[in-house]
């Protein structure tokens, strides 16, 4: 899944309060109008709670 920067996901996640799950960052996304590769690659993260942005970003790119 290539496309996706650090700056698309930052903006798709804005305004979400942290600690939040992957439910709700997927939610956050889809509010915010992400494009489907971003919601998608929060679909991917499984079940797990992120405790700030940088967590989120380490793992939506530790497989790029």
């Amino acid at each position: 899944m290539a496309g996706i920067s650090p700056p698309d996901l930052q903006k798709a996640l804005s305004g979400v309060e942290y600690p939040a799950d992957s439910e709700q960052l997927r939610q956050a996304a889809e509010h915010n109008h992400a494009p489907k590769e971003v919601t998608d690659r929060i679909s991917h993260l499984g079940k797990r709670t992120f405790e700030n942005p940088a967590e989120v970003s380490k793992a939506v790119f530790r497989n790029e």
